[in-house]
């Protein structure tokens, strides 16, 4: 589990330092306790382009999939 974490950090640099420092504790804080198809949301969300991502999280878009809503709302939590 260690290497696929800094595998995810990695992955999850972004040029929003805001969003930057919201993927790194969400990942120190839930990543670990997710299932795969938990995984496999944020894996979606993370490949959003950084402003859309942000959007998001903000509540300044509203999400268009609605299985993505709870890790979204994880997200929002951190």
């Amino acid at each position: 589990m260690a290497k696929e974490l800094d595998r995810i950090r990695w992955r999850c640099r972004r040029g929003l330092l805001e969003l930057d420092i919201v993927l790194g504790r969400f990942i120190g804080q839930r990543y670990a306790a997710m299932d795969e198809e938990q995984r496999s949301v944020f894996d979606e969300l993370s490949g959003l382009p950084d402003t859309e991502l942000w959007d998001l999280i903000t509540g300044n878009k509203e999400l268009t999939h609605a299985h993505q809503r709870e890790v979204l709302e994880w997200l929002r939590e951190v």
